[in-house]
């Protein structure tokens, strides 16, 4: 027990003192990024979907 108890000691000793983190307004520049181009991949990918769907539906509406 005692062995992993140092471990998280020393796991978190090495986040505060030897890790290099990003700037804060990097951080956040970053984020609004990655949210805005998650957005717009899923109105794509919706988009995409929305084609298919109907594409699919007037096939099998042609075929019976």
């Amino acid at each position: 027990m005692a062995g992993i108890v140092n471990y998280i000691k020393e796991s978190f000793g090495e986040l505060k003192n030897n890790v290099t983190w990003t700037p804060w307004p990097e951080v956040q520049r970053l984020t609004i990024l990655v949210a805005v181009f998650s957005i717009i991949f899923s109105l794509a990918i919706w988009g995409v979907d929305t084609v298919f769907s109907k594409v699919i539906a007037e096939y099998f509406k042609l075929i019976s």
